[in-house]
């Protein structure tokens, strides 16, 4: 069983790093951030474009390690038409998810990012999977500046 969901973990990493969805500028977006983890390199811009408290459309550039990427590409999937106030819960579980601060997510809540749990193994790569939800909780605040992991 374990070793089934580690190569599912593998697969969808692999596949959201070689073929990120989402990943393009919306040139007349609401809200832009950016974000940094200065411990391995990872940048990205987040771009979303707001229909009142609804998340219409959401894209980001940038470049990172695989983790980094995988996360962003699938974190722009999910929120697209949810609230604020949803992605703001997602934000929520999927950090306590990562850093492992809750063992009671339901991993079934957070569908395809379930396949990012097993970061909390890695104290290290947590800042990694963390870094495009970190930036999405300040666009949601309508915050300007940057985001740094560190």
């Amino acid at each position: 069983m374990f070793e089934d969901l580690r190569d599912l973990y593998q697969e969808v990493i692999f596949d959201h790093n070689r073929n990120p969805r989402n990943f393009r500028v919306i040139e007349d977006a609401d809200r832009k951030v950016e974000g940094f983890n200065p411990l391995c390199g990872d940048r990205l811009t987040l771009y979303l474009k707001m229909d009142g408290d609804r998340i219409a459309d959401a894209s980001f550039q940038g470049s990172g390690c695989a983790i980094s990427t995988a996360s962003v590409s699938l974190m722009t999937e999910i929120i697209k038409d949810k609230t604020e106030a949803e992605a703001e819960a997602l934000f929520l579980t999927f950090h306590e998810m990562t850093t492992g601060k809750s063992e009671d997510i339901q991993l079934e809540a957070v569908g395809k990012l379930a396949v990012l749990a097993g970061v909390r193994e890695y104290p290290a790569r947590v800042k990694c999977a963390t870094l495009a939800w970190h930036t999405l909780d300040a666009a949601l605040k309508n915050q300007q500046e940057a985001v740094s992991t560190e």
